[in-house]
């Protein structure tokens, strides 16, 4: 039916008041194809994909921000374990103390950068040559906060204090002579009151309990000592008495029959509660006077692991089972949800509660989000420490998990151990509702809690940006503007969009998902053209469309796949696996870039291996890199080809490749005997990544990083890796331009030509894209309230503080109120429009 004739079936059905613009605008986007006629069949698909969405709408979306995380390695570990990391709030600002297995105590700022170590003292009787090193291995560690104290437990069946109340960190009390080893603490302090007596739990290895109340913490933990002593004070657990007037010790024994694998306090109804891995006292609640009957949950293997809070009166566990359970307070028969889905032990779980959500992390480093009234999965996250090796399970300590939220911190954050590295995740502060609407353009969007950006690019035919979102959205920007043209939402279901790319004619975009997923979308209208066969189910991390669109995807499978999208027709495009490519790289593929002008494909894996391929045999051609028999190179994060230098036959043997991991930027020549040109650390802040590279291809005179930390930098290359190095590392190009460009890390930079003008595309994790000129001045945000005029540098936001090598860090305030107004634009309601699929 043509518009006419549909109006009238709307006026019947709806009313005969409708409005005639509403009607058109329906009309519009029921007629995807853009012929002036609805069918009856169109019409059904449409309602039967607005009633979808409605009820996607309802499921919320998981807490975490990030695709990855940001994550840190413990050097100072000596390859051992971190068995807990605790936050110190004092003295401001934040920090974090992990404690490694052998009792290295590393010290941290609040975006992971080290600040200081310290080792844990050992017996004085065991000194040799001056210097008493520890010669155990810790159990746990608890933060002390009204006496600033962090207290560690090891398996010499001691407790060490170690003082925290100035910038510096020195243990000065050593209690020991515990007759079986901690392995569990657990400290409570009146916040309102830091004056009145704390208490220190200790769970130990024979499933009893220790409870040490400090009677005066404003005074000391401890008696002073009558005579200075060298080192630590020592105090004997049997010679506590003399510190009565200080602290008194109780000793409840066999609570469990296993050793104690959690203890926690609740004061307001004055309840110890204990976990162990025994089936038949998993987990108790007492009373500390033990005047009422404990509560005693028993279930097959026990409880690695539990969190209770008390506000929702839910208890939370996990096991070797695999099995995350959910119990309310004062039910032990039988759990309220048993939630499925873990492939190895649960290690550690957390409830979330601002979101009403639980964290459950399993030995094979994987972190799920539940909904706890849906009991429903909302994410699950395979996180990528560069420890972890196929086949091998990797080592944890007891108490991976540090979550935090407000006020302690700004902003919610929860941080996860694996071995000797920390991974850092942004948590939303508020409940995120899912999908959006197909026609309610009037929902208020989230202003405080945008998903982070994963990828973006430039397409030059429709002088368009296109930004895709962990949340699985993507948005179409006109970039002479910064205005919103189009909005698709859902793109991959609940997937994180994790890659895209543009085909041959830049007007259809292909998008990659976590969950390995590919798809095709027309940019004019949000159409979904085409769905590509899926290798495997693991993530699609790579894509490239060469001159014939013919598409090469990479991933978790850790193959090439090709998939021909010239001539296809149907929706289903299978996926060609001619490329011989199995078994060649050894772990998961990270990158890939392609070069039309050397005939060549470049991947790049997570254990460092770089690898050239031809396009003529579809084979690979070189190895550039290999991981050592000493154990993987760190992970390649990104590939750039010089095309112009491609090119040209007196460039094209010198450095065309470029490859970014550890925050190195390597130079590669792909032809001749010598393949490496130069290399660099580009960040300015030791331990950071470059994730993102780009250049001017037409001229290949500038090179475009981005880092984990947000800040853009622009080098000058006319010069650069055009002589073979023969030093493992070489001098910087000259660097044009280091301006801090966003709050969190550049997921993707591109240099573009707008114009007659160069411009820089960023894009962050933070949730926001913005436009730079080349030297350094910021067009805007994408989707802040003021629009720009590209041809007009004066309606730029000209309040960039800017940095070539001695300006400060931080952004003005002007690029701060167009972060929150970016907040708001990204994900808001205008010129939306929506797949679902």
């Amino acid at each position: 039916m043509k518009f006419e004739e549909f109006r009238e079936v709307m006026r019947s059905v709806v009313g005969p008041d409708v409005e005639d613009t509403w009607v058109e605008s329906f009309f519009s986007e029921v007629d995807v194809s853009c012929t002036g006629q609805v069918k009856w069949q169109q019409l059904c698909s449409y309602l039967l994909l607005e009633y979808t969405e409605r009820e996607r709408a309802s499921i919320p979306r998981a807490a975490l921000l990030d695709s990855q995380p940001q994550i840190r390695h413990c050097a100072h570990n000596k390859r051992e374990a971190t068995v807990r990391v605790v936050a110190v709030s004092h003295p401001p600002p934040l920090r974090y103390m992990s404690v490694s297995k052998g009792g290295q105590i590393t010290v941290w700022n609040s975006s992971l950068h080290i600040l200081r170590t310290l080792g844990l003292a050992g017996d004085p009787t065991e000194e040799v040559a001056s210097t008493r090193r520890f010669r155990g291995w810790t159990s746990d560690a608890v933060y002390m906060g009204n006496v600033h104290r962090v207290a560690v437990a090891t398996d010499c069946r001691d407790l060490h204090f170690v003082n925290v109340s100035t910038a510096g960190v020195f243990e000065d009390v050593h209690l020991f002579g515990f007759r079986s080893v901690p392995t569990a603490l657990c400290y409570w302090h009146d916040v309102q009151c830091p004056e009145r007596p704390s208490l220190l739990l200790l769970g130990d290895e024979r499933g009893g309990v220790h409870l040490l109340w400090f009677l005066n913490p404003s005074k000391g933990l401890f008696k002073s000592p009558s005579k200075a002593e060298s080192g630590p004070q020592r105090i004997f657990l049997p010679d506590l008495g003399e510190h009565s007037n200080m602290v008194s010790h109780r000793h409840i024994p066999n609570v469990h029959q296993e050793p104690i694998t959690r203890v926690m306090f609740e004061p307001g109804a004055n309840v110890i509660m204990t976990s162990s891995e025994s089936d038949t006292s998993s987990v108790v609640f007492m009373s500390v006077t033990l005047k009422r009957e404990p509560y005693i949950w028993t279930f097959k293997q026990g409880a690695k692991c539990f969190d209770y809070n008390a506000s929702l009166q839910l208890m939370v566990t996990g096991g070797c089972d695999r099995a995350v359970r959910l119990w309310t307070r004062f039910v032990v028969s039988r759990p309220v949800a048993t939630l499925l889905g873990h492939r190895a032990a649960v290690l550690d779980v957390s409830i979330y509660q601002p979101v009403g959500q639980i964290f459950s992390y399993s030995r094979d480093a994987e972190l799920r989000v539940w909904d706890i009234s849906s009991h429903r999965c909302l994410k699950i996250v395979h996180l990528q420490f560069p420890c972890l090796q196929p086949g091998r399970i990797p080592e944890h300590g007891n108490f991976p998990f540090l979550l935090l939220s407000p006020p302690l911190t700004e902003h919610s954050h929860l941080v996860v151990g694996c071995k000797d590295y920390l991974a850092l995740l942004h948590l939303a502060d508020a409940r995120r509702g899912g999908g959006g609407w197909l026609t309610d353009e009037g929902k208020e969007p989230n202003i405080q809690s945008g998903p982070a950006v994963s990828c973006a690019l430039y397409s030059s035919a429709l002088r368009q940006v296109a930004t895709g979102h962990v949340d699985s959205s993507v948005s179409l920007w006109d970039v002479e503007t910064g205005r919103r043209r189009l909005q698709i939402l859902n793109a991959h279901g609940e997937d994180e969009l994790t890659c895209m790319t543009l085909d041959s004619s830049r007007r259809r975009l292909i998008t990659g998902a976590r969950g390995g997923t590919i798809k095709v979308w027309n940019l004019l209208n949000g159409l979904n053209l085409h769905k590509l066969e899926p290798v495997t189910d693991s993530e699609v991390t790579g894509l490239t469309c060469l001159h014939d669109n013919q598409v090469l995807a990479v991933g978790g499978s850790r193959r090439v796949a090709q998939y021909d999208i010239a001539a296809a027709k149907d929706l289903y495009v299978r996926a060609d696996m001619s490329w011989k490519s199995s078994g060649v790289h050894k772990s998961d593929i990270l990158a890939v870039c392609q070069c039309f002008a050397l005939g060549v494909v470049a991947t790049a894996s997570h254990d460092g291996e770089v690898i050239i391929w031809r396009l003529e045999t579809q084979g690979a051609a070189l190895h550039l890199q290999r991981p050592t028999q000493r154990g993987a190179l760190p992970p390649v994060d990104a590939l750039l080809f010089l095309q112009h230098r491609s090119g040209n036959r007196k460039l094209r043997n010198r450095g065309v490749l470029v490859s970014t991991q550890a925050g190195c930027l390597c130079f590669w020549s792909v032809t001749g005997q010598t393949h490496t040109y130069g290399q660099f650390y580009a960040p300015e802040q030791p331990g950071e990544r470059v994730l993102s590279l780009s250049s001017d291809q037409p001229q290949n005179t500038i090179l475009v990083s981005g880092d984990t930390t947000g800040r853009l930098q622009i080098w000058d290359i006319r010069h650069y890796a055009l002589d073979i190095q023969h030093e493992p590392d070489s001098e910087r190009p000259p660097l044009l331009q280091s301006l801090k460009a966003h709050e969190r890390a550049l997921v993707s930079v591109e240099v573009l030509q707008v114009t007659d003008r160069s411009f820089v595309l960023t894009a962050s994790a933070d949730g926001s894209a913005a436009l730079w000129t080349k030297d350094g001045d910021h067009v805007g945000f994408f989707g802040q309230e003021v629009i720009w005029n590209i041809t007009e540098p004066a309606s730029y936001r000209r309040k960039t503080q800017r940095k070539r090598t001695e300006d400060t860090e931080e952004t003005t305030e002007g690029d701060e109120t167009a972060l929150s107004e970016v907040k708001s634009q990204m994900h808001g309601p205008a010129n939306r429009k929506n797949a679902v699929l």
